[in-house]
Parts: structure tokens; C-alpha cells; sequence
């Protein structure tokens, strides 16, 4: 009976906390007073300016929406030319939903008010207070979330970039036979991302999931408007939860806030599982160069994103 009894007085705590960060939300999003748009609606045009060629199942499941409500929504999108319908080759009822020029312009306004309130907000606490912030963040997403399908992505912290060179040689000396060339590749390109890096241009992203490092992408400065998406890797044990993906947006928001016009990356042909994430996050190929690396006969390939 005591427990019981300590549960309702938890869930009233829970009450109380979502009353607070409901208030606080609505503070955050003021500015959408002055839109013609809703919050679920920016919500909606937030993920398909950052996760290119959705459909509206994909948002149904990403933001629990009604279908029905959703249908609604896009349709008032497209009589308003913010967005156009790609259809899907296998299955022609179907159809990728991606912005219009005149989507992107309507959107970026709100998402830059909304990032400047968000800012704001944290810039009234000290450095250790945003970080102790964002790690209850972190921590309440891991608790309420799915526990099967449960990660967080978060910075690189000592010891991580080792592990990276570390899983990706074994990972890929295991699954395609590759030699210690490829594990000296590895070691370069974080080594000089390591010794070079430049927050501004430049950003690492580690997966972790029950306190194991699970996956990582490191985007870097090709030139002024070129970034490069380099080695993206998913753990076998947390692979079919959409963080391949999840980690190529991040890149994609990424350099869009940096200024960049352009995003490339280089990959081989035998690496099925990532090429299709590319294809799906609007990579084009556009170079491919047979090449022997790493003890194996491969085809280097280029693919390419404008942004």
C-alpha cells in the first residue's frame, strides 16, 4: 500500500512538471502568434525540411499524429505551394513529400525565431547548468522512450574517438574482410579531426545507447561551401533503429546552419545498408572509380547533396 501510495504521489509530481514545461514551451513559441501556422504544423514542416522525402506515414510515426489530421495538414501545404509530392516508384499510391522553394523560405524564418528564443533561454544559465540541463534531457528521453529502440546522440567525450577508429577497423575487417589499411584511414581522418577542428565548420556526433558507444559521423570543411559526411558507422547491435539516418539529418541540419551550399561524401559500392540511407536523405551519386584499398577490389563512389 505504501508503494501504491508513493506512486500517485510521483505521478502528481509528473503532472506537475508537464503543467511547468508546457508553460514553458508556449514561452519558447510566442513567436508563432505572429504565423499562420500552428505549432503541430511547424512541428510537421520541421521534419521535412530536415529529413528530406518523407511521407506522410513516416511523419504519422515520428510525431503520433492522426493520419487523417495529417492528410489534412499536407493538403493545405500544397494548395499553399510549400510542398510537392514525388511519387514512389514501388508503390505509385504513395508518394516522398519534400519543401518547394517557397516552403523552405515560409519555414526558415520560424525556425530561426524559434532557435534565437532557445538560445536565449539557455544563455541565462552558466555553462554547467546548460550541460546539467540537456543531460535531464537526456535522461528523461531515455527513461520514457522505447526501451528497445532507446539512444541519445551527444558529443565526443575522451576515449571516444579511440573507440571509433577501434570499432570501425574490427567492424569492417568482420563483415568485408577489410585489411589494417582501412584501420590507418580511420586513425588519419580523426587524428586530423582531432588536431584541426573547428566547432565552427566542423561537428562530431557519438550514438550511445545503454552506456555503449553504438555509432558515429563526423562532418568536416571541404572548402567554404562544401562539407563532407565522413565515417558513418552503426553498431550491428543497434542497427533497424533508424539511427544511420537519424545521424546523416543531424549532418544535413548541420551544415545548413553552417553556411555551407553543398555536402558530399565517399563510400564504396559494396556498402549496401549506407548507400541507401544517402539515397533516402537526397544524395545523389555522382562519381564512381574502381580502386584497390584495404586488401579488396572495390568501386569508390561519390555522392553528392545540394542543401
Amino acid at each position: 500500500m505504501a508503494a501504491e501510495q508513493r506512486v500517485h504521489e510521483r505521478a502528481g509530481t509528473v503532472r506537475s512538471f508537464n503543467r511547468f514545461y508546457t508553460r514553458q514551451i508556449g514561452v519558447l513559441h510566442e513567436h508563432l502568434l505572429e504565423s499562420p501556422f500552428s505549432l503541430t504544423e511547424v512541428r510537421i514542416l520541421y521534419e521535412l525540411a530536415h529529413r528530406p522525402m518523407l511521407t506522410s506515414s513516416d511523419i504519422c510515426r515520428e510525431l503520433g499524429l492522426n493520419a487523417g489530421y495529417v492528410s489534412r495538414v499536407l493538403k493545405g501545404f500544397e494548395k499553399k505551394g510549400l510542398i510537392t509530392r514525388i511519387p514512389l516508384p514501388s508503390d505509385r499510391r504513395a508518394a516522398q513529400l519534400q519543401l518547394t522553394d517557397h516552403g523552405r523560405e515560409t519555414y526558415l524564418p520560424l525556425s530561426d525565431a524559434s532557435q534565437r528564443e532557445v538560445v536565449a533561454m539557455l544563455k541565462r544559465l552558466s555553462e554547467p547548468e546548460q550541460h546539467q540541463l540537456i543531460e535531464a534531457m537526456h535522461q528523461i528521453e531515455s527513461l520514457l522512450g522505447d526501451t528497445n529502440s532507446n539512444y541519445m546522440l551527444r558529443d565526443p567525450q575522451p576515449g571516444d574517438m579511440g573507440w571509433i577508429v577501434h570499432r570501425q577497423a574490427v567492424l569492417y575487417a568482420q563483415e568485408y574482410g577489410w585489411n589494417s589499411e582501412y584501420e590507418a584511414l580511420t586513425a588519419d581522418i580523426v587524428a586530423k579531426y582531432l588536431r584541426d577542428y573547428d566547432p565552427q565548420w566542423e561537428r562530431c556526433w557519438v550514438v550511445e545507447k545503454q552506456g555503449s558507444v553504438v555509432g558515429s559521423v563526423f562532418i568536416v570543411r571541404e572548402d567554404e561551401a562544401t562539407a563532407k559526411l565522413r565515417l558513418l558507422y552503426v553498431d550491428p547491435c543497434a542497427r533497424g533503429l533508424g539511427i544511420g539516418g537519424r545521424l546523416v539529418d543531424e549532418c544535413l541540419r548541420f551544415a545548413r546552419q553552417a553556411g555551407y551550399k553543398k555536402i558530399i561524401l565517399w563510400t564504396n559500392s559494396v556498402l549496401i545498408g549506407a548507400r541507401k540511407i544517402y539515397e533516402r536523405a537526397g544524395f545523389e551519386l555522382v562519381e564512381e572509380t574502381p580502386h584497390h584499398s584495404f586488401g579488396k577490389d572495390l568501386v569508390g563512389q561519390v555522392w553528392s547533396r545540394e542543401l
